[in-house]
């Protein structure tokens, strides 16, 4: 099949033909049908999550099941499925209290002494979160995977597995936002439109998209912005505090970046929560004042994948689509061929899309 390699850090992907497995025990082959572009993509490739090359990235599929392993109930081929990194295992901890994506074993590839999912040339190819979808097909476990209804378009339900469920679930699950609240979204990629969807279906009052390209504005007002404040000619924390009266109840960083993750803490009012979304690359600090948390009582907590529950989210989050509470046509600023990937990192890097989508025949 047809893959994009992560050959070394800082360097294209390479296009190339490779070998996958068939599925073993507890194990589906799906055929990828769209896949979106996420930026932890782009922070693998950059060094800033530490993932060994040779590897194939990608964890924004939608497809359809090919086959199945032994043991496998839930799925059979034809199934309309979308993967997401956040595997479950169903017995630790965190599963069993009801977060199971914090779950211990997510990130477990098969088990030592099998032969690899994926392959080049006779040597294994690393998988990225049990994934790997910049590919033709992706060979994961039963747990990696939700079915969704056969109306839903791929292209879009692709959105759902990684970028919109961050987003979205960040506003909907991992914090609890009252009618009326006032929130802020810094960085409006696919991730942070999502969460700004997700305050307005809790109902937000006051919702304040903060970003650096003016092109963006539009669509987020389109998306229930009510204040737009463009960071790269206007000072943003001076300008969040006046337009909340302090600082906001609730503000979601969604770049991952530490200058705005301490302007995310300065935009926070008394007794707020700022809710961090973006990943920092994992070599850098955030200094934050301990004494402007301690007298004004602010929290900051982490979200990862929206603290979902996947398999109950998604499809709640496709009802909301179909139905016409959450957009996600908007959000796909194009629609690729697997052999432009490397193109699309550029526009990442430059801010000029929201969500880039690969398409596969």
């Amino acid at each position: 099949m047809k893959a994009a390699v992560m050959r070394a850090n800082n360097a294209p992907l390479e296009i190339e033909d490779i070998a996958i497995d068939s599925p073993g025990p507890g194990e589906v082959l799906v055929k990828t049908a769209a896949c979106g572009i996420c930026h932890s993509d782009l922070t693998v490739l950059e060094g800033g999550l530490p993932v060994p090359p040779p590897c194939v990235l990608g964890h924004e599929p939608a497809g359809i099941v090919e086959e199945v392993g032994s043991g496998v109930s839930g799925f059979a081929p034809g199934d309309h499925v979308i993967g997401c990194l956040t595997a479950w295992c169903g017995v630790c901890r965190f599963c069993t209290e009801g977060r199971p994506y914090l779950c211990l074993d997510q990130f477990l590839g098969r088990p030592e002494g099998a032969a690899a999912r994926l392959s080049g040339g006779g040597e294994p190819i690393g998988q990225f979160a049990n994934l790997s979808s910049f590919a033709e097909k992706i060979l994961c476990p039963e747990r990696s995977l939700v079915k969704i209804r056969d109306d839903m378009p791929l292209d879009r339900a692709a959105l759902i597995g990684c970028g919109v469920t961050t987003g979205l679930g960040a506003a909907l699950n991992t914090v609890n936002i009252p009618a009326g609240a006032s929130v802020v979204i810094i960085g409006l990629g696919g991730v942070g439109l999502s969460a700004l969807q997700g305050a307005r279906i809790t109902g937000a009052g006051k919702i304040i998209a903060v970003d650096t390209q003016e092109w963006k504005f539009e669509l987020a007002r389109g998306l229930g912005a009510t204040d737009c404040i463009n960071a790269s000619d206007t000072e943003p924390i001076s300008a969040v505090h006046d337009l909340t009266g302090g600082g906001a109840d609730f503000v979601f960083e969604c770049i991952g970046l530490v200058p705005t993750v301490q302007q995310a803490v300065a935009m926070t009012g008394r007794g707020g929560t700022t809710v961090l979304v973006g990943v920092v690359p994992m070599t850098e600090m955030v200094q934050v004042s301990a004494a402007d948390l301690t007298l004004q009582e602010k929290k900051i907590t982490g979200s990862f994948m929206g603290s979902n529950r996947f398999r109950f989210d998604m499809p709640k989050y496709i009802e909301f689509y179909l139905s016409g509470r959450l957009a996600l046509d908007e959000l796909v600023s194009s629609r690729i061929k697997l052999e432009e990937v490397n193109d699309a990192f550029e526009h990442m890097r430059k801010g000029e899309v929201a969500r880039q989508v690969i398409v596969f025949d």
